[in-house]
């Protein structure tokens, strides 16, 4: 009730500072951004609350860019300090742009001003290293914090291993956690079991999936099953992952026929493939990847006829597909680059490197999968030169003339990576020896002397045995 308690605000008598916290409570709560805006900059003194406020809010509208600039503005201003409510938002923002520098600055400030690491700051901070790429950056904040571990500390680095994609390593701290007399929960199990999943670990991740409800008597929930589906169909064991579908007491959600629709993508079981896709679109009509999908099934199965009924389904639901970008930091700034982008400030150095790297790639034996361009083109030089121009390209090629040789690359793409980005990419890391980082939508790629910490089991052959070690 905003406008009855602005009206009680707007006449009392003796409006302090607490008053004032609680309106704009009140307004981060709602959807009018303006009048939140409004009422902060109108506020006559603002403490760490009012600015725990903003930041929050804008952290939770996924503002994060905004949110740095407000904490920027907080510590220019000089109002107050920040406490460890600041720094938890404040590094969630930065864990989700992969501002590495901006986060070992975040770091350095906590240590500088002895602010105590709590549970929630501890994992804030092993989050914000995992989604950086920065693994050992994790490891440090986890062996090294002084504050008594929880559940929630183990969680959070079982989930930077599984998405840094270092599964032995989460199994081996969920082996440890237990040692140690920590009983797992259902997010515990749920990072244990997408360990399985990206590493390949089908007889593991199946003893995980059992262990969890008999020893520990945790009914799984969607989660887990989409989970166990995933395992099942990245290893291409499709009727097994059909028959959890079937033994599953609730009905399967997008996540599960993503999962399905992926893998038929990935062993080209077009049929299987379509089916599932059309599932994926009724169980999320409003998200763009379903549509996108089952478009791709159907381009790669030489079926352009589906593809344009599915692109018509799309326009007539009125779903746009989200364009592919790709960022990098330097300096402290995020440089963000779409497919073919013509924008950026150094776009004539960006593309001479990228010419320069198809040299490269030639030489080294390089053949561009056309297959990755879903559209119904026959020209193969308009398709290389389409894949060429992929958003993650271009951010890889500003790093290369960025930074100095032999230091890491670190690129945060907003859909997955295609194959053909994935081989050039794992050729790159080892024509200029660099390391090169790139987090996907689905996970982290470290790719580092011409080959991947995925081990490639995201673009798995049919010919792959799920029972042997990545």
């Amino acid at each position: 009730m905003l406008h009855d308690a602005r009206k009680v605000f707007d006449y009392g008598t003796e409006v302090d500072m607490v008053a004032w916290n609680c309106l704009l409570r009140g307004y981060s709560q709602g959807r009018d951004a303006g009048t939140l805006w409004e009422f902060f900059r109108d506020m006559p003194a603002r403490d760490s609350v009012s600015w725990n406020t903003v930041i929050a809010w804008c952290v939770a509208n996924g503002e994060y860019a905004e949110a740095i600039a407000v904490f920027r503005e907080m510590l220019e201003c000089q109002e107050c300090q920040p406490d460890r409510v600041t720094l938890v938002s404040i590094i969630s923002a930065i864990a989700y742009l992969g501002a590495l520098a901006q986060g070992l600055w975040a770091h350095a400030y906590v240590r500088r001003k002895g602010i105590e690491v709590d549970e929630k700051l501890s994992s804030a901070l092993i989050s914000m290293y995992s989604k950086c790429g920065f693994i050992e950056g994790a490891v440090y904040v986890f062996e090294n914090s002084c504050v008594m571990r929880t559940v929630d500390t183990w969680n959070a680095m079982l989930a930077a291993f599984t998405a840094n994609g270092y599964s032995e390593r989460a199994l081996d701290l969920f082996t440890r956690m237990e040692s140690t007399g920590f009983v797992p929960n259902k997010i515990t199990f749920n990072s244990v079991l997408n360990a399985c999943s990206h590493g390949g670990f089908v007889k593991e991740g199946i003893g995980c999936f059992e262990r969890m409800t008999n020893s520990y008597g945790i009914e799984p929930d969607i989660a887990h099953y989409g989970c166990i589906v995933d395992l099942f169909c990245r290893a291409g064991l499709f009727e097994k992952a059909g028959e959890i579908i079937q033994m599953m007491p609730m009905e399967p959600d997008a996540a599960v026929w993503k999962a399905l629709v992926g893998a038929c993508r990935t062993y080209k079981n077009f049929e299987l493939g379509k089916k599932a896709g059309q599932r994926l679109i009724e169980a999320s009509p409003n998200d763009h990847a379903g549509y996108v999908l089952l478009s791709n099934i159907y381009a790669l199965d030489g079926n352009w006829k589906g593809v344009h009924k599915v692109r018509k389904l799309m326009l007539d639901c009125r779903v746009q597909k989200v364009p592919g970008s790709s960022s990098i930091e330097l300096d402290g700034v995020i440089h963000e680059f779409i497919s073919g982008d013509k924008c950026h400030s150094r776009k004539r150095d960006v593309y001479e490197m990228l010419s320069e790297i198809c040299k490269q790639l030639k030489i080294a034996g390089y053949t561009p999968d056309t297959s990755q361009v879903l559209l119904d083109i026959d020209d193969e030089d308009v398709k290389e030169s389409s894949l060429a121009l992929h958003s993650e390209r271009l951010a890889i090629a500003f790093g290369l003339i960025s930074t100095v040789p032999g230091t890491p690359i670190r690129v945060v793409k907003n859909l997955r990576v295609c194959g053909d980005c994935h081989n050039v990419i794992k050729l790159l890391s080892k024509i200029y020896g660099r390391c090169i980082i790139v987090r996907d939508a689905n996970r982290f790629h470290h790719f580092r002397e011409g080959s991947c910490s995925c081990g490639d089991y995201c673009n798995l052959k049919p010919n792959y045995c799920p029972f042997q070690s990545p």
